[in-house]
């Protein structure tokens, strides 16, 4: 018998996204986020600094998966300007406490994936991944049908992510 795990919101986003060329014309996918002029609460923004913002990563690995990154849209580490590098480590700095208050977790993981032969899913416009980790955190789901299961919708991750973000 086969099983079925649905995932409508993912037809949703195969459909949004554009092809390379067109991708190229438009900018990353956080750049069109940027300009979309809708509220925060819709694009999942928790928070943004001068240089930089922190995101919901919206297919996370798990519940609180930010990301951090620059407005600027720039795919190298060395190519940041010292006041984007300066306010991307603070804010990566703020999304680990914000985190550990919004979800006590065991650990947290904090990485980065420069360039498409490292893993970059959006090599244009790095950004730093923390996310709440916990002891036994895998499953079977993930290890043998190559899904996640999310135990917390987004609303609420940005909620709770929202509130706990230091002043």
């Amino acid at each position: 018998m086969l099983e079925r795990l649905w995932a409508g919101w993912r037809g949703e986003y195969v459909a949004s996204v554009p092809g390379e060329g067109e991708a190229r014309a438009q900018g990353s996918v956080f750049r069109r986020i940027l300009e979309s002029g809708l509220p925060d609460e819709r694009t999942y923004i928790v928070w943004r600094g001068t240089t930089c913002f922190a995101i919901l990563n919206s297919f996370p690995y798990g519940s609180g998966h930010l990301l951090v990154m620059p407005y600027r849209e720039v795919g190298e580490v060395e190519d940041l300007t010292a006041e984007e590098h300066d306010e991307l480590w603070a804010a990566v700095r703020a999304a680990v406490r914000a985190v550990k208050a919004a979800y006590r977790p065991d650990g947290v993981n904090v990485g980065m994936n420069l360039g498409r032969a490292a893993g970059a899913g959006v090599p244009t416009h790095l950004h730093v991944h923390v996310l709440p980790r916990w002891a036994g955190d895998t499953n079977f789901m993930t290890s043998v049908a190559e899904t996640r299961v999310q135990p917390e919708a987004l609303p609420t991750s940005w909620q709770k992510l929202r509130a706990a973000w230091p002043a």
